[in-house]
């Protein structure tokens, strides 16, 4: 199938010129090759180019991005291969405009004997990749000299030393670089830090040789015979990673708290509420967070003691604040030197996935206990042990006499804590409704720990040293600001912008004039996702060697 031409003279001698789209079919008779029309597009001086511009793409749909640049070549040039490029042209533009590029340039050129403009693009190199095809910093050489088109970045050479002199350097200038990258962030985002969310997590080593930074301690990845680093990451409302730590596998929570609160006194962040899980609830922490003028929210567990208990058992209306939420403020020990303020928050929806599993688990005591009636000796003490080591159903039982029971009273306590959670709050002045919100948001942390871990590939740690693993950390740091600044303005989650992005091709031509670098047209996905970040499209042609110039 192709586009022809025919045409018509007009009696005054004028030639008009019309397009067809037609194909080739063999007469049933003769045997020769005659045109068939499919379609006429009409006079050639009145042709609706907008049409065909518009079926172009829609045939490209069905093309990969080498064999659209190879169809739209000129007869003459000959395409040699393609890149993708769309992704990595994002995360440079993003780099540029939240002055990464500029603070690490600015660090670098202070009094150090590297290149700055080269160790700057090293960085962006190894960042880009956490964010678009996660591997070894060997991995890296061969990805970014054959396997994606980088701004600035032609070839990095064969060996990986430069990458890690890079890391070296970042690791040195850590301070400064996680600094000057928040005031620019935050000055071109708008961040409010009034609220700043903080938690950790950790991440293991496939060793058992432990050091100053890889030590033993309480895995969150629930492999305890594995050392193991912690690592702290504090998050804007807006769910912005705006600085993160790493900790030895062992530290304490209040260490750990401590340091944190210290990196950022000099900050000058104002007032700041800290939003920390149930993880940290304990009086020492709380104490620790309150010093200096600052508060905290503060989830607490359910089941413990004292307070918390008096806080669950006290009557009172709740509020709606949601869809699904409602809260309540309870004061315990009021008026007293030990007064805490908590705010009571049930998720109506979630209470009633409480009370559904609840339901169900009880009915299959029921079946089991029955069946445990008819057995005897080594195979009834057997199904009890089963029934007694459930991580689930074993706090519904109860042993009466001799035999299993299910412990009403238990579940009747159970039901009291359906779709509930509990936080406290050391500022009276923040409405409960803000409390009750604000901790929500605590999931844009879990959400930054999971994309690192599973997006950005933050584990396996293809690294020995311990400055080597702490400028790992700061990699994937990196390319989550990046990768969470796209998903927040963009309001699509970063898988999908990047395999979008990665149909954008730069291919390859030569020819008997010279040679020619261009990419793909921009689809109406690619150029909605380049307004909303407010970048600029690549230039339809980046490269261009004119025979005579050579």
């Amino acid at each position: 199938m192709y586009l022809r031409t025919i045409q018509r003279r007009n009696k005054d001698g004028s030639v008009v010129r019309y397009l067809q789209l037609a194909h080739n079919e063999r007469h049933p008779d003769s045997g020769q090759s005659v045109a068939k029309v499919v379609h006429s597009f009409g006079r050639e001086d009145q042709l609706d180019r907008d049409a065909l511009a518009r079926l172009v793409a829609s045939i490209s749909r069905f093309l990969s991005p080498e064999e659209a640049l190879e169809a739209g070549a000129e007869a003459e040039l000959r395409f040699q291969g393609s890149r993708p490029m769309g992704g990595a042209w994002l995360l440079d533009g993003l780099w540029r405009k939240l002055g990464i590029d500029a603070a690490i340039r600015q660090v670098a050129a202070a009094g150090r004997k590297i290149d700055a403009a080269a160790v700057e693009r090293l960085l962006f190199t190894l960042v880009a990749q956490r964010a678009l095809e996660p591997g070894s910093k060997l991995a890296a050489v061969q990805w970014a000299n054959h396997d994606v088109a980088l701004p600035g970045v032609d070839d990095v050479g064969g060996d990986p030393q430069v990458f890690y002199r890079a890391m070296d350097f970042l690791l040195d200038a850590d301070e400064q670089v996680q600094k000057a990258v928040f005031a620019a962030a935050a000055n071109l985002l708008n961040l409010e830090v009034d609220l700043l969310f903080f938690d950790t997590t950790s991440t293991y080593f496939e060793t058992e040789h432990d050091d100053a930074l890889r030590r033993y301690g309480h895995s969150k990845d629930h492999r305890d015979d594995r050392p193991q680093a912690v690592i702290g990451m504090a998050v804007t409302r807006d769910g912005i990673p705006v600085r993160v730590w790493t900790f030895p596998g062992n530290t304490a929570d209040v260490a750990l708290l401590e340091g944190v609160k210290a990196d950022l006194r000099d900050w000058r962040l104002g007032r700041v509420v800290w939003v920390v899980d149930r993880g940290f609830a304990s009086q020492d922490n709380r104490r620790m967070l309150q010093a200096g003028g600052h508060h905290w929210i503060m989830g607490e567990k359910l089941r413990a003691g004292g307070d918390n208990h008096a806080a669950l058992a006290r009557p009172g209306r709740y509020r709606r604040v949601a869809d699904n939420l409602e809260v309540k403020t309870v004061v315990v020990d009021q008026g007293r030197a030990t007064e805490r303020r908590f705010i009571v928050c049930r998720n109506t929806d979630e209470a009633q996935r409480d009370r559904h599993r609840r339901e169900q688990a009880l009915a299959r005591l029921e079946q089991e206990l029955a069946a445990i009636e008819s057995k005897t000796g080594d195979a009834r003490l057997k199904a009890e042990g089963e029934l007694l080591a459930h991580p689930t159903l074993r706090r519904y039982l109860t042993r009466r006499g001799k035999r299993l029971a299910i412990d009403r009273a238990k579940a009747k306590t159970e039901a009291r804590l359906d779709g509930k959670y509990l936080l406290s709050c050391s500022d009276d002045t923040l409405p409960a409704d803000d409390v009750a919100l604000g901790y929500k948001q605590l999931l844009e942390v879990e959400r930054g720990w999971r994309d690192m871990k599973q997006v950005l590939e933050l584990r396996p740690v293809y690294h020995r040293l311990d400055e080597r693993i702490r400028a790992h950390v700061l990699l994937c740091w990196l390319g989550l600001l990046l990768v969470r600044v796209a998903e927040t303005t963009c309001g699509d989650t970063w898988r999908n912008l990047r395999r979008e992005l990665e149909r954008m091709h730069l291919g390859e031509f030569t020819g008997p004039a010279g040679r020619v670098v261009q990419r793909t047209e921009t689809n109406s996905r690619q150029a909605a996702i380049f307004r909303a970040l407010d970048l600029a499209e690549p230039p339809k042609v980046l490269d261009l060697d004119t025979a005579d110039a050579a």
